[in-house]
């Protein structure tokens, strides 16, 4: 497959070119569109022994055969996905599974596929898995107090709630087809924790093989490298089939890109034969390899290096936005477009995680609440009619970001359907002319909930899945409490709850005036007893605390009422809070 394109762009954020029809009727810009023939499923045999399952999920399954079996690196988002990565590579070798590599935390939850592959003397129990040392702690982190937030904005990026077809319908995700393979349902999770663990390196023999492993972080910070130098082939989480996208618009931690920076001149000094990636194609030929790892280092480093530079001329963070551009010689491969995330995005995440949000505007040190200032432009304006009139103005010129500020204003300062459609009409053009992926899906879905068609208020609140909770010990959930506590609710509550569980296993919470604070419970007011089935039906809305009270499954050593209050301080239905 080409890597050679011809940009027909103006701009990668919103394109004057025309949109087209994919073959299920979504309209797309048409780059946008061509990028998933990138991202189609098919086996790539790399070289002898190495297989690379490409568009099987979001993310690719890799396989190197060594004299003592098969190494599987990476097992994707669910034990369906893994299987059938599996049943692909199986067209080829019937080496047992003799290890698991996981290149980061992202896909890892399919490894209990692997069971059924081992040979005589492995096990489920024995079976050794590598990884970095940081892959369990981010693991238990994601979701938790910040779950609504993340799942609100994978269901955005990742198309999540969109159709599959006609107008509005994902065509792909930037880095995959999809998010998950509907052909993977009912997507039963395997994760299998890492036996093996490294921090900076590690060189073991798997399989018969030399492995060389060396942290490189990326979108992840407990990402690895790894080398096998007799084969010539790298796999690593730094190259992707499109720039690197420094700001996730889902929302994630700064990812600092002088970190990748140094993962990708150690990827460099292998002079790899072969370069097999986490998502996309995977290359061969040391010269390309060359050439693309160097593409994908001189953009980042541009992006670092000229973002800080404006900065330092003073520019504010829109001025940044227009300051910092990427060369044309970033057209030569489909590695340093703009197919997942935006290069405007990124400089602005660079400013922000090297100073913040402040961007030295005095505007922005004190502004009025959005639907004020809304209200006031809108009014001085002329009023929201003349301000509709405006819009369609703009979007008659093409001028898409006049438009949708224009149509922002409208919808903040009314709150009336036909502000919301006409602000629904501009956001699903802009996505329309973008070859971002994470931009399309975005402004998509956006456009489907401003009309009313698709309800995204279930991912605004905590969403305690019943079996997510009896998948970790009981006290994990105790924490997350603090962030559902409402201050007011609170203001006059300084009490201590003591909670033990069927397990042996017990932790506390303190409200101190409006704080909740974990705590070891060892100075507790109160004692409630309760198993993990009961804690876990409550956490997933499933009963509620006065029901499992009356019933006997929550158990109060103290006064009844004060943990009814308690509890009712929290944002939570089973508890009587919102």
């Amino acid at each position: 497959m080409s890597r050679e394109f011809n940009s027909t762009s103006s701009t990668a954020s919103i394109s004057a070119v025309t949109p087209v029809a994919d073959v299920k009727g979504q309209i797309a810009h048409p780059e946008h569109i061509a990028h998933s023939e990138r991202l189609e499923r098919k086996l790539y045999q790399v070289r002898e022994n190495v297989w690379c399952m490409v568009g099987n999920g979001l993310s690719n399954q890799s396989f190197v055969e060594g004299p003592e079996g098969l190494i599987c690196i990476d097992t994707g988002e669910c034990v369906e996905e893994m299987q059938s990565a599996l049943d692909e590579v199986r067209k080829f070798t019937q080496a047992p599974v003799v290890a698991c590599i996981y290149t980061h935390f992202h896909y890892v939850n399919g490894t209990t596929a692997l069971f059924s592959e081992l040979p005589e003397g492995l096990s489920a129990e024995t079976l050794p898995i590598y990884g970095h040392q940081g892959i369990k702690g981010n693991i238990a982190r994601y979701g938790g107090e910040v779950g609504p937030r993340i799942t609100r904005g994978l269901v955005s990026q990742f198309a999540i709630s969109m159709p599959t077809e006609e107008v509005d319908g994902c065509v792909n995700v930037g880095l995959g087809k999809f998010f998950r393979n509907s052909d993977h349902a009912p997507f039963t999770p395997g994760h299998v924790p890492v036996t093996h663990e490294f921090n900076s390196e590690l060189s073991a023999t798997i399989a018969g093989l030399q492995v060389e492993f060396s942290h490189a972080p990326s979108d992840a910070n407990d990402s690895a490298t790894i080398w096998f130098p007799s084969l010539g082939v790298c796999i690593n989480n730094l190259v992707w089939p499109a720039l690197f996208n420094v700001f996730a618009i889902r929302g994630e931690e700064y990812r600092d890109p002088r970190l990748l920076l140094a993962g990708l001149d150690d990827m460099s000094a292998l002079s790899a034969d072969y370069l097999l990636c986490a998502h996309g194609p995977p290359l061969s030929g040391r010269d390309e390899i060359a050439e693309v790892i160097i593409d994908y280092h001189d953009s980042i480093q541009l992006l670092w290096d000229q973002t800080v530079r404006g900065v330092n001329k003073g520019l504010s963070l829109d001025e940044l936005t227009r300051f910092v551009q990427l060369p044309e010689r970033f057209n030569r491969t489909y590695f340093t477009r703009q197919y997942y995330g935006l290069v405007e995005h990124h400089v602005k995440q660079i400013h922000a995680g090297l100073f913040g949000w402040f961007d030295e505007d005095v505007a922005n040190l004190f502004p009025l609440a959005p639907k004020d200032r809304a209200s006031r432009i809108v009014k001085g304006f002329g009023g929201p009619e003349k301000v509709l009139s405006m819009m369609d103005g703009a979007m008659d010129e093409e001028d898409y970001r006049w438009a949708l500020e224009l149509g922002s204003w409208l919808e903040k300062a009314t709150e009336d359907q036909l502000y919301r459609d006409a602000l629904a009409n501009v956001v699903r053009l802009v996505g329309q002319r973008t070859i971002s992926a994470n931009i399309r899906n975005w402004c998509l879905t956006k456009a489907l909930e401003l009309e009313g068609t698709l309800n995204l208020d279930r991912f605004r609140q905590h969403r305690f899945r019943v079996g997510e909770v009896l998948a970790k010990p009981p006290v994990t959930f105790v924490k997350v409490l603090r962030v559902l506590l409402d201050p007011e609710k609170a203001s006059d509550i300084d009490m201590e709850l003591r909670l033990r569980f069927d397990d042996g296993s017990s932790t506390g919470l303190k409200i101190r005036r409006g704080v909740a604070i974990p705590t070891d419970g060892n100075a507790a007011d109160i004692e409630v007893s309760v198993n993990h089935e009961v804690w876990a039906n409550l956490l997933g809305g499933k009963l509620t605390l006065a029901a499992a009270i009356a019933d006997g499954e929550f158990q109060v050593n103290g006064e009844q009422a004060a943990v009814t209050r308690f509890f009712s301080a929290f944002d939570h239905p089973s508890f009587g809070g919102e």
